[in-house]
């Protein structure tokens, strides 16, 4: 007698954009996650395009939380679970969101289930702006990206250049606070992230993975390019495929020899298209370069 199929982690049928990082990454993450799990997902493209009610793609237990809570909703559930006694080996619990979710809206309760060493491994998809409400600036948005709260405009004033704030850097947050396991990958290496999730739980206490998830309406590249988009954002140093293991750098993956000008990755990117129509948009290029060696040195890449 056959055994019954299983349901698929995510099945085909979802509403995401042809192309969808988001929907690559989390399906190399739902395929490695294996039995027993309960994920919180915060609201946002993932939410949305994968669970309109009455329907769902998950074959996986999922909640949806608030854009703000998923974290809160995660630590409830693991303390749930340890008065019931079913330990971590008994059943994961995975909090997930975008960017928006994690860098802005859900940072405090994020912070929170990390200072109480909660056990729960959080992903963040990282679209690089608030993909699913009309890409609005985040605090993931990188330097001279233009979106909807931060155009590209003309001239040299700091206004002209699109999006002139830093990228928060969420890596180092996690490792400020103690996390044994904090991993930064791309929709780009699918096999990788299915490593690092595997690897996340297995190490006790709270994880964090952050997924470069490239998004075609807000990026403004061709659906076909997401995954070598995702490459690119690696192999030219300006998004660090990287792991620490208790607090140190185990792991980074090397970038090609010769170097990958950044140039090939913006170009392909209609968010960095007003970079190469004027002086000051060349000087703003030269920054982010400037940015990707700077990650190559201090990273061994």
């Amino acid at each position: 007698m056959k055994k019954a199929n299983k349901l698929m982690p995510i099945a085909p049928g979802h509403r995401a954009c042809a192309g969808c990082g988001q929907m690559i990454a989390a399906r190399a993450v739902a395929e490695s996650l294996g039995e027993n799990v309960i994920i919180a997902n915060a609201t946002g493209c993932l939410e949305v395009t994968t669970t309109p009610y009455p329907e769902s793609s998950w074959g996986l237990p999922w909640i949806h939380s608030l854009f703000e809570n998923a974290a809160a909703v995660a630590s409830g559930i693991r303390a749930s679970l340890n008065h019931q006694g079913k330990n971590r080996k008994a059943v994961k619990v995975v909090a997930q969101g975008g960017d928006g979710g994690t860098f802005d809206i859900g940072f405090g309760l994020i912070s929170g289930m990390w200072e109480r060493g909660d056990d729960v491994l959080y992903i963040c998809y990282d679209t690089e702006a608030y993909s699913n409400t009309g890409i609005q600036a985040s605090g993931s948005t990188p330097w001279a990206a233009a979106t909807t709260t931060t155009p590209a405009g003309i001239g040299r004033s700091i206004d002209a250049i699109g999006s002139h704030q830093v990228k928060k850097d969420m890596v180092g947050i996690a490792l400020a606070h103690g996390l044994k396991y904090v991993a930064e990958t791309t929709a780009g290496f699918p096999l990788d992230i299915a490593a690092k999730v595997k690897k996340a739980l297995s190490m006790e206490g709270p994880s964090y993975i952050q997924i470069l998830s490239p998004c075609v309406p807000g990026w403004k590249h061709d659906s076909s390019q997401t995954v070598k988009m995702g490459k690119l954002a690696a192999q030219t140093g300006l998004y660090p495929v990287l792991e620490y293991v208790e607090g140190r750098l185990s792991s980074v993956q090397k970038v090609p020899r010769p170097q990958i000008k950044v140039d090939e990755y913006l170009k392909a990117q209609a968010r960095f298209s007003h970079l190469f129509k004027t002086e000051r948009g060349r000087e703003e290029i030269g920054r982010i370069q400037k940015q990707a060696d700077a990650n190559i040195q201090k990273f061994g890449l």
